[in-house]
């Protein structure tokens, strides 16, 4: 589909994710990209985005990001850590924090880990330290006795959230060094929420207590 007016021309009636060549002058603003003005923009990003250079939209998302931090034990290769970090990505979180194994797999980050600030944690300990410097109170998501309902507690503003892995759940390390622990509330069989959608359920519920939703898409 084409435009009579200048700027993106959508492909996604042609099956084509994104947008087409930049239609008529391109504009001056050195946050534009000269290679996707000529070429399209088929990133999966937010049409305020389009055809921006990548170190421009993450300087523009550092000015919008939100106080709180996300971080994930990566003891086994936890295959959800791609998935904490595309959802960190949709709610801007601070920063992403992976404690242990430094290799994690990006697949279902779906490229956003390219404007999600990352952090590596050898352990717990580490961790802890970086929330001590900057202010953060860890909270730990796990559905373990003595847990608050998260549905009936206020999480912090500058929260670290963390979460442990798919099945194990969080270290005994990771519970020691929270400050709070919430669960998610459950009504059916299963003991447990997969990682990566429990990550989305807490971020929005600080998204929800927290945020200004009239800054949102």
């Amino acid at each position: 589909m084409t435009t009579d007016e200048p700027g993106p021309t959508e492909w996604t009636a042609r099956g084509q994710v994104g947008v087409g060549p930049w239609e008529g002058p391109w504009p001056s603003d050195d946050r534009y990209d000269p290679e996707l003005l000529a070429n399209g923009d088929r990133r999966n990003v937010v049409d305020r985005y389009r055809y921006w250079r990548r170190e421009a939209i993450v300087a523009d998302l550092d000015r919008r990001r939100h106080p709180f931090h996300v971080a994930i034990e990566n003891f086994q290769h936890d295959h959800n850590i791609g998935t904490v970090v595309r959802t960190a990505n949709a709610f801007a979180a601070k920063a992403v924090h992976i404690v242990g194994k430094r290799r994690w797999n990006r697949r279902g980050a779906m490229v956003t880990d390219r404007y999600q600030h990352i952090h590596h944690h050898p352990d717990i300990a580490a961790l802890q330290a970086f929330a001590d410097e900057h202010g953060l109170t860890v909270v730990a998501v796990d559905n373990t006795p003595g847990a608050q309902r998260l549905e009936r507690c206020e999480l912090p503003l500058k929260s670290l959230l963390l979460f442990g892995q798919e099945g194990p759940g969080l270290s005994a390390e990771a519970q020691e060094a929270a400050a709070l622990r919430v669960s998610i509330a459950q009504f059916g069989s299963t003991r447990s929420i997969n990682a990566g959608v429990a990550a989305g359920i807490v971020m929005h519920a600080w998204i929800r207590q927290h945020a200004d939703l009239n800054q949102a898409w």
